[in-house]
């Protein structure tokens, strides 16, 4: 049932991608008039047949673009700035391949005069009606399966961690349309149970469950002690026909997009990916450091003065405190920030200075601490070299041998540059919050950096990175 269901909501998301498609040109048909008639009056201009003729060869290679780059796979859980970026690159491309024609034909009147504005109105237009309508679309569906319509019903195999893992994520995501109908388990009894999802029979019983023809999904959750079961769950899997999946119970060995090469028809699984270790990355991220950190102290530059006169106003001792933190590769740095205490000892220096009962703090210390105005000076740490705008917050060197040995994978932040902000920040975990959940989250940046994902943390940084709740 859920197949058809699919099926057809695919043929929909078909013919209202061909709909869309035709209104986008319509319109940017309609603005090339508009504009002519404002700007170039006398300018001659196709006859609308010939426009509308190739509309006929546009919209089918469209769509074929749209399932070329998986705009019609299954949007439970696809987060909507991939759904964006393939639509872009599907326009993008159509874009290229429009242009391409035009300049190859060039010598035939009709292609000669064809509007290269209208070309580019369309793909603009384009992106933001179809962004528009699938995200309309993506709510209503989210919508309907929160109240209990349009649900897949799925079995889970093995009671493991990621069994649990799969729970919680289905439970705070109702929209997603999943109702985890029961565990098989070979070593839990009969009514174990997790969050109201209990065991219902033994891994021996998937034959005759599957027989029953009532599942949409499988989840093999097997723990990792019981992979020697797996050959024989896929194949029964399979052989009904029955959709399968494979939650691995060493996630927190593997990242969430490990990557995988072929060794000649045997997968390798890569424990660890780091996109930044990539030279052309790394030499991007870099140049919008540079360019971003130049900008910001210029943009800044007055905030900072006003800042300096007064922690010179109110107490006595140098500007900027230097503290030494551990960044990338492991390589101690020194951190600027902006003095907000009364004094630095050398004996201070080897307690925590940002305590909550300290009372060195000056009222000004405590305004710029809350404002993070006091983290401004890293700016000039990031042109430098040492830090990046964006990345996982960095260390003193007493904490890093502590956490190392207490946080699994700890050490891993180190490939990368350490940053002024990050996702672990933006999320709300700084300060004296859980460091295992800093972690967690400096983690998946790490595995999942794009440069988009930079914007986007700098982005809501205005809106949840500037202010403090935990400084004092």
């Amino acid at each position: 049932m859920i197949k058809d269901n699919q099926k057809k909501l695919n043929g929909f998301h078909v013919v209202l991608d061909g709909l869309v498609i035709v209104l986008s040109y319509v319109i940017a048909w309609l603005l090339l008039l508009l504009g002519n008639r404002l700007f170039s009056p006398y300018k001659q201009v196709l006859r609308p047949q010939y426009y509308f003729a190739a509309l006929l060869i546009i919209l089918p290679v469209y769509l074929l673009l749209y399932g070329i780059f998986h705009l019609y796979a299954p949007k439970r859980v696809q987060e909507r700035r991939y759904e964006f970026a393939n639509i872009c690159k599907a326009n993008l491309l159509g874009v290229l391949l429009f242009a391409l024609i035009l300049l190859l034909a060039k010598k035939n009147p009709y292609f000669n005069e064809f509007s290269r504005r209208l070309v580019f109105y369309f793909c603009a237009i384009n992106i933001t009606l179809e962004a528009a309508v699938r995200n309309m679309l993506r709510s209503i569906l989210r919508s309907m399966r929160s109240k209990g319509y349009n649900q897949k019903h799925i079995l889970l195999i093995g009671y493991s961690r990621a069994a649990e893992g799969f729970i919680d994520r289905v439970r705070l995501n109702p929209e997603w349309g999943y109702q985890v109908k029961g565990i098989l388990d070979d070593t839990k009894e009969w009514g174990t149970g997790y969050k109201g999802i209990n065991v219902i029979g033994k891994i021996h019983d998937l034959d005759e469950i599957l027989g029953l023809n009532s599942l949409d999904e499988i989840a093999i959750t097997l723990s990792i002690n019981e992979y020697a079961n797996l050959e024989g769950i896929v194949a029964s899997c399979e052989k009904s026909g029955v959709h399968t999946k494979f939650i691995p119970d060493y996630n927190n060995m593997i990242p969430t997009r490990p990557f995988i090469e072929d060794l000649q028809g045997l997968p390798v699984v890569n424990i660890r990916r780091v996109p930044l270790t990539d030279t052309v990355n790394a030499l991007v991220k870099r140049l919008v450091d540079i360019l971003g950190a130049s900008v910001a102290l210029i943009l800044f530059s007055p905030v900072m003065l006003i800042t300096a006169v007064l922690i010179k106003l109110t107490a006595p001792g140098p500007l900027i405190y230097k503290q030494e933190r551990v960044g990338l590769h492991n390589r101690p740095f020194p951190m600027y920030k902006f003095r907000s205490m009364v004094v630095q000892t050398a004996s201070e220096e080897k307690t925590k200075w940002t305590t909550p009962h300290d009372s060195r703090v000056t009222p000004v210390g405590r305004f710029i601490r809350k404002t993070s105005i006091d983290e401004m000076p890293q700016f000039v740490n990031v042109l430098r070299g040492d830090m990046s705008l964006v990345g996982p917050r960095p260390e003193r060197p007493l904490f890093v041998e502590k956490f190392k040995e207490e946080i699994p994978r700890y050490m891993i932040k180190h490939q990368v540059r350490p940053g002024i902000t990050g996702w672990a920040q933006v999320n709300g975990y700084r300060g004296d919050t859980s460091i295992t959940k800093r972690i967690e989250h400096d983690l998946y940046y790490i595995e999942n950096w794009t440069l988009g994902f930079d914007f986007k943390i700098l982005f809501l940084t205005m809106f949840k990175g500037f202010i403090n709740k935990n400084a004092y």
